[in-house]
């Protein structure tokens, strides 16, 4: 099973908290109520996001993170990679492979083009768009051989 970990999950669920009201401050302490996300974990993930530019920071009594660039310019992809790196779904999609099959591998270019295909969808998913209700991913995948054609 492909699974993102518990971080990169709840990153995606504060900046989405963000994303709907995306010109307020928000607090460690506010956000942790809202998402029922514990605090020490919450700063936690902000720390992560700052570094990673997604969030600024305001110092003071009134202070707090908002996001860094409008909510409809960051993508899912981003947060994604601040917490797990690039998305690779197999090992030769990864940057370096030395995978012992991949001179002989019959499958690998295949993999490259899924896990390519993936991070297209990532990219084109914004934190707007997780933030709005009534979101329904639309995307139209092109084959380049008819199916008949692939089963052959």
């Amino acid at each position: 099973m492909l699974r993102l970990t518990k971080l990169t999950d709840y990153g995606i669920l504060l900046m989405t908290h963000m994303a709907a009201s995306e010109d307020a401050l928000h607090t460690a302490a506010g956000l942790s109520e809202a998402t029922r996300v514990p605090l020490p974990t919450v700063s936690k993930i902000l720390q992560m996001l700052l570094h990673e530019g997604l969030l600024k920071s305001i110092r003071g009594a009134r202070g707090g993170y908002r996001l860094a660039r409008p909510a409809a310019e960051i993508t899912v992809q981003d947060v994604i990679n601040t917490f797990e790196g690039s998305i690779a779904l197999t090992e030769c999609n990864l940057d370096g492979c030395e995978c012992e099959q991949l001179p002989d591998c019959t499958t690998s270019g295949n993999w490259q083009r899924i896990n390519g295909a993936v991070r297209q969808v990532m990219q084109m998913i914004t934190l707007a768009d997780m933030a709005s209700p009534n979101f329904t991913p639309v995307f139209r995948m092109e084959r380049t051989i008819p199916l008949k054609e692939a089963r052959g």
